[in-house]
C-alpha cells in the first residue's frame, strides 16, 4: 500500500511539471500602420474633419521626391483615343436637359464613345514663366478649358481642365494660387499642383474638394531630368491621376450645378473680331488670330506661335473669353518671402458675382457680363440686354484680366 501511494505522488508531480505551473499569456497586440508610422492599436490617432480653414495647415512640399521617369498606368477604364465629334448643325445646347450623357458639358461636343465623360475632370496647374524654361508646354492643347491668370509679378500661369481627352504628358506643373480654391469647385474637378504657400494650402485644405487634391507625391507625377532648374521639371502622365482618384473612390462623372450654353450658329454680334490682342502689362502680350476656314482662333505669345510640345501644333480654341475680375492683394498670404520681409503677397481673383466680359467666337465680338451666383456655378455670359451669349461648340480659353488694367485688350476686324 505504501509503495502505491509513493507511485501516485510521483505521477502527480510529473503532471504538474508538464502543465508548467504558470498561466498562458495573452497574445501581444498587433501593430497597426497609420500613414507612415507604426503604432499599437491603443495609440491609433483619431482623425477629425478639418475646419473650414485649418489654422495649423502646413505648406505642401514643393520639393517632394518623385520618380525621374514616368510609370505607365492602366488605361482599361479610360479611353484615351476617344475623339470629339461636333453635334450636327444646327445645334443648340441652351438648357440642362439638352446635355445628354454623350455631350461634354464643358465643350458642347458629342462623343460617340462617352467613356471619358464618366471620369472626374482634373484641373492641372501649368507654368508659363520664365518662357525659356517652360515653353512649349505639354498637353495644354488637349484641355477642354484653360484659364490664364496673373500671379504676383505679374507673371501669368494656367489652370487647364482635362476631361474628354488624355494627353500623354502634361507640364511643367507648378504651384497653386488662390484662384484654384474656386475653379475646381465650379467644375466638380480634382486639382493637380506641385505645392502652394501656407495660406493657399490652408484654403485648399478647408475646401469642399480637399479629398480630390492630387499632391506631387501622388501616382502620375515624375521628374524629366532635363538640364534646367529643378522646379520646372515636374510633369505627369494623367492616367496616373485618374488611377489615384479611383483609389480614393473619387473618380466618377462630375455633378454639375449649372451649364454653359452652346450654339453652332453665331448670334448677332457687336462687331467683327478676327484678331485679338491681350496685354498683361509688361510681362506678356497674347494674340489670337481667327481662321475662317476651320472656325478656330490660333494663339501667339510675344510674337511667337504658342505650341504644344506633345504634338508640335499651334494652340487654338473655338472660343476666347476675356473675363474681367477684381484683383486684390491678400496681405495675410505671402507668396515670396525673403527673411522676415514679404516681397509678394497672394492675389485674390474675385471670380464670383459678376463683372464685364468679352466673348469672341466665329470671328465676332460680344460685349456683356459674366455671372457666377453660387460657389459651384460655372461662369455664364449675358449681353447688355440680358440675353445669353452662347459659346461655339468646342474648347475655350479664358483670359482672366485685372479689372483695374487700363485698355488691356483690343480687337480688329
Amino acid at each position: 500500500m505504501k509503495r502505491r501511494w509513493i507511485v501516485l505522488l510521483i505521477l502527480s508531480l510529473l503532471l504538474l511539471a508538464a502543465c508548467g505551473g504558470e498561466e498562458t499569456p495573452e497574445a501581444a497586440p498587433t501593430a497597426v500602420a497609420v500613414g507612415e508610422t507604426t503604432v499599437a492599436p491603443t495609440d491609433v490617432p483619431v482623425v477629425e474633419e478639418p475646419t473650414a480653414v485649418p489654422p495649423t495647415e502646413t505648406a505642401l512640399p514643393t520639393e517632394t521626391a518623385v520618380p525621374s521617369t514616368p510609370t505607365p498606368f492602366p488605361t482599361a477604364t479610360v479611353e484615351p483615343t476617344a475623339t470629339a465629334t461636333l453635334v450636327p448643325t444646327p445645334a443648340n445646347l441652351l438648357a440642362a436637359e439638352d446635355f445628354t450623357d454623350h455631350i461634354n458639358p464643358f465643350t458642347g461636343e458629342y462623343l460617340e464613345d462617352n467613356t471619358n465623360l464618366q471620369r472626374r475632370p482634373i484641373a492641372v496647374k501649368i507654368s508659363n514663366s520664365p518662357p525659356e524654361w517652360v515653353r512649349p508646354q505639354s498637353g495644354i492643347g488637349q484641355a477642354d478649358l484653360v484659364f490664364e491668370h496673373v500671379t504676383e509679378g505679374p507673371i501669368t500661369r494656367f489652370t487647364a481642365l482635362f476631361y474628354s481627352q488624355t494627353p500623354e504628358k502634361i507640364g511643367p506643373i507648378r504651384s497653386a494660387r488662390l484662384i484654384d480654391v474656386e475653379l475646381p469647385a465650379m467644375y466638380d474637378a480634382a486639382l493637380a499642383f506641385s505645392g502652394a504657400s501656407i495660406g493657399v494650402v490652408s484654403r485648399l485644405g478647408g475646401s469642399d474638394f480637399r479629398s480630390r487634391l492630387l499632391r506631387s507625391d501622388e501616382p502620375g507625377y515624375y521628374r524629366t531630368g532635363e538640364d534646367k532648374p529643378w522646379e520646372h521639371t515636374l510633369y505627369a502622365d494623367p492616367n496616373g491621376f485618374w488611377q489615384a482618384l479611383t483609389d480614393k473612390e473619387e473618380n466618377h462623372a462630375p455633378e454639375l450645378r449649372n451649364f454653359m450654353t452652346f450654339t453652332s450658329e453665331p448670334p448677332p454680334a457687336d462687331e467683327p473680331a478676327s484678331k485679338i490682342e491681350v496685354r498683361y502689362l509688361n510681362f506678356t502680350t497674347v494674340d489670337w488670330e481667327y481662321n475662317a476656314e476651320n472656325g478656330r482662333y490660333y494663339r501667339w505669345v510675344d510674337g511667337e506661335p504658342f505650341i504644344d510640345a506633345n504634338t508640335g501644333e499651334q494652340i487654338s480654341a473655338r472660343n476666347v473669353v476675356a473675363v474681367f475680375a477684381i484683383h486684390q492683394e491678400n496681405r495675410s498670404i505671402c507668396e515670396y518671402q525673403v527673411e522676415d520681409h514679404c516681397n509678394a503677397f497672394s492675389i485674390e481673383i474675385q471670380i464670383w458675382e459678376s463683372a464685364p466680359v468679352i466673348v469672341f467666337r466665329d470671328g465676332q465680338r460680344y460685349n456683356g457680363t459674366w455671372k457666377r451666383e453660387k460657389r459651384n456655378d460655372m461662369l455664364t455670359f449675358y449681353d447688355n440686354e440680358g440675353n445669353v451669349i452662347p459659346l461655339q461648340i468646342g474648347n475655350t480659353w479664358f483670359q482672366v484680366i485685372p479689372w483695374h488694367y487700363r485698355d488691356p485688350i483690343d480687337s480688329f476686324p
